[in-house]
C-alpha cells in the first residue's frame, strides 16, 4: 500500500510540473521573410517560414502582398493599441480556394489570440472565416478599407495538444467578391482565464486520498 502510495505521488508532481510548466508567448508577421522586432522588442516570427521551433505555416506557402500606405486613422489605431505601423504593411494570403494555415507550438494551456490585418486591395469586398483550434471563432469576416487597419482579439482559447491551429478560408456566403483570405499580424499569449492552480491541486489531491482509501 505504501509503494503504491509513493507511485501515486510521483505521478502527481510529474503532473503538477507539467502543468506548471509556462506556456508559449508568440507572435507571426505577415507577408515579410524575416523576423521582426517591434518598438517593445518583442520578435515577430516571419509568417513565410515553417517547420521552426515556434511553428510555420502547413501544407501550402503563403501568398505575399504590400500595403503601401496606411490611413492617418489606421497608424492611430495601431499606436492606441500598442503596434507598430510595420506590422500592418504586408499580408500573408491564399488565392481562393486555397486557406492559409499557421500552426503555433504554444503548449498546452488557454491563450487570448489577437489577429491583426491591413487591408491592400480589396475595401470592405473581401470575406473569410477566421478559425482556431477547429472552431470559427470568426464568421463571414470582411476586411476594412484600402490601406485602413482591423484588429480582433479572441479570448480564453484552450490548446489541448500544445499545438494551436490557424485557418484563414474564403467563404462564398459573405457574398463578396474577393474570398482571399490573409493576416498581417498573430499574437498569442498566456490568457487570464485560465484554470487556477490552487484548483488542480485540490482535485489531484481529492484523487491521491481516493485511491488511498480503497
Amino acid at each position: 500500500m505504501q509503494r503504491r502510495l509513493l507511485l501515486l505521488c510521483a505521478v502527481f508532481i510529474t503532473v503538477l510540473i507539467f502543468d506548471a510548466m509556462p506556456a508559449e508567448e508568440i507572435r507571426v508577421i505577415g507577408g515579410v521573410g524575416a523576423d521582426y522586432k517591434d518598438a517593445e522588442g518583442r520578435i515577430w516570427h516571419s509568417g513565410q517560414q515553417e517547420k521552426q521551433d515556434w511553428g510555420g505555416w502547413i501544407e501550402k506557402l503563403p501568398r505575399t502582398a504590400v500595403v503601401a500606405n496606411l490611413t492617418d486613422a489606421a497608424k492611430k489605431l495601431a499606436k492606441e493599441e500598442g503596434y507598430d505601423e510595420v506590422i500592418f504593411h504586408a499580408v500573408s494570403w491564399a488565392a481562393f480556394p486555397d486557406v492559409v494555415k499557421v500552426d503555433l507550438n504554444t503548449g498546452k494551456g488557454w491563450f487570448d489570440v489577437t489577429y491583426l490585418v491591413g487591408e491592400h486591395w480589396s475595401p470592405n469586398n473581401r470575406g473569410y472565416d477566421i478559425i482556431i483550434e477547429d472552431e470559427v471563432v470568426e464568421p463571414l469576416y470582411v476586411t476594412p478599407g484600402r490601406d485602413e487597419i482591423d484588429i480582433k482579439r479572441y479570448e480564453g482559447i484552450e490548446v489541448k495538444d500544445k499545438v494551436m491551429s490557424l485557418v484563414f478560408a474564403g467563404n462564398e456566403k459573405t457574398g463578396k467578391g474577393d474570398l482571399n483570405a490573409m493576416f498581417s499580424g498573430i499574437e498569442v499569449v498566456p490568457s487570464q482565464l485560465s484554470v487556477d492552480p490552487k484548483q488542480k491541486l485540490t482535485t489531484t489531491w481529492g484523487a491521491l486520498k481516493g485511491q488511498r482509501q480503497e
